[in-house]
Order: C-alpha cells, then sequence, then structure tokens
C-alpha cells in the first residue's frame, strides 16, 4: 500500500505528464503543476529538487510504465504462438488494438516531449531520455533477432534499423494522430509496419 507520501508524489507525477504533453516541458511552470496539484511550493520541493529532478522522476515512470505494457503485450503473444515470427506479429497485433481502443487520441510522447526541450534539461535527463529508446531497440531487436534466426529475412535488413523503424512507426504514428486529431492513424501505421514485416519475411 502507498503511503501518503508515495501517493502524493504519483499525483504530481500524473498531472506534471499530462501538462508537460499538452504544453511542453518549456510550456510549463512549477507554479502550474504545483496548482493543479493542490499541494503547496514546500509541498512539491519536498519531492523533487527542480523542474529538472521532476523531469528525471517522469521519465523513469514512463520508462518503468512502458516496459509493463510491452511486456505484457510479448507475453500474450507468446501464449498465442511458439513461433517467433508470429509471436511479433501478434504483439504488433495487440498494440495495434490497444492503440485503437484508447478513449481518445493518444496524449502523447514524453520522449518527443523532452527531446524538443533539449536545451533545458541536464545531462542525467537527457541520459535517461536516450536510455528509454536504447530500451526500445534492444526490446524490439531481440524478438525481431528471434524471429530471423527461425525465419531468414527474404530481402536482408539490419534487425537494430527494423527495430529502430518499429520506434519511428509508434513515435510518427502519435504525431500524425494529435496532429490531425485521428485516433486510427497511430494503430493503422502500426499494422503498415505489420505487413512490411510480413512481406520482408516472405508471410502469408
Amino acid at each position: 500500500m502507498a503511503t501518503k507520501g508515495e501517493s502524493t508524489k504519483d499525483k504530481i507525477l500524473e498531472i506534471a505528464q499530462s501538462i508537460m504533453l499538452q504544453k511542453g516541458f518549456s510550456g510549463t511552470s512549477i507554479d502550474e503543476i504545483i496548482a493543479a496539484s493542490d499541494i503547496t511550493k514546500g509541498g512539491f520541493f519536498y519531492h523533487f529538487d527542480s523542474k529538472n529532478d521532476l523531469a528525471k522522476h517522469l521519465m523513469l515512470k514512463y520508462q518503468h510504465d512502458d516496459d509493463i505494457f510491452f511486456q505484457g503485450l510479448f507475453n500474450r503473444a507468446d501464449e498465442l504462438s511458439e513461433d517467433p515470427l508470429q509471436q511479433m506479429l501478434i504483439f504488433l497485433k495487440l498494440l495495434a488494438e490497444a492503440m485503437a481502443n484508447l478513449p481518445d487520441v493518444h496524449p502523447g510522447c514524453l520522449i518527443a516531449t523532452f527531446t524538443s526541450a533539449n536545451q533545458q534539461l541536464n545531462e542525467e535527463v537527457k541520459k535517461l531520455t536516450a536510455d528509454c529508446t536504447l530500451d526500445w531497440r534492444q526490446l524490439f531487436s531481440k524478438r525481431l533477432q528471434a524471429a530471423s534466426e527461425k525465419t531468414p529475412l527474404k530481402i536482408e535488413k539490419p534487425v537494430p534499423e527494423l527495430a529502430d523503424m518499429l520506434s519511428s512507426v509508434i513515435e510518427g504514428g502519435i504525431i500524425l494522430s494529435r496532429t490531425l486529431n485521428d485516433q486510427q492513424i497511430l494503430p493503422q501505421q502500426i499494422l503498415q509496419y505489420r505487413d512490411y514485416l510480413r512481406l520482408l519475411y516472405g508471410v502469408d
């Protein structure tokens, strides 16, 4: 059970993330977060030393939540097939369905939000942001490598580049969905990537 202090910290993180995804890191002030969280300035600085410290904890939470989300989808895919390529294709189908079933347009990505404010972030937050992106590459590369070892690619492509392409599809799909206010663009782009993999591996 979370303590009162942990609950307050989690509340601040959730509110700060929501505001920053809407207004960006640069456009969000600590005073705005304090007002929306209904806490005192002292209450905020009890949990976070600075705006960069808040950003660090936001990225750590984002990284943790992403890991749980992706791993949950992969676990489900693993239950449905023993073939590594089919597991990857099922994962992409599940990911597209999850994005299509969001209550609204995807709220955005902290990686893109922080990258756009790179000059205001300290080196620790910049590294965490890069590490989160590299985690995606490692996770997707591991799955794609397993698929390639059992089902060789019909058109040779470096696995890390295919992994980065999926990250680009997700990030780009989020931006397009938000820009055009069309919730279905993100899942459609994920399914387009899925079809691309099917062509590369030569599966029906």
